[in-house]
């Protein structure tokens, strides 16, 4: 099924957690803000929300600096 991933068409079997999505793609949870269709998810709804076909996802890296 395809999901928009940051703007771009992304591919995925099945419909999935937001944690799992995380997880295939290598990134942790702890150092990244996800918007869902518009709404930007707390970190306690990654294992429950469900990403569907046709879902838009943003994936925002934290960067510290000084």
């Amino acid at each position: 099924m395809q999901i928009q991933l940051n703007g771009e068409l992304h591919e995925i079997p099945e419909a999935l957690a937001v944690s799992a999505l995380l997880d295939q793609l290598e990134i942790d949870p702890r150092r990244v803000a996800v918007e869902h269709n518009s709404v930007i998810l707390k970190r306690a709804k990654y294992d429950s929300t469900l990403i569907q076909e046709g879902d838009e996802v943003e994936i925002v890296n934290f960067v510290g600096g000084g």
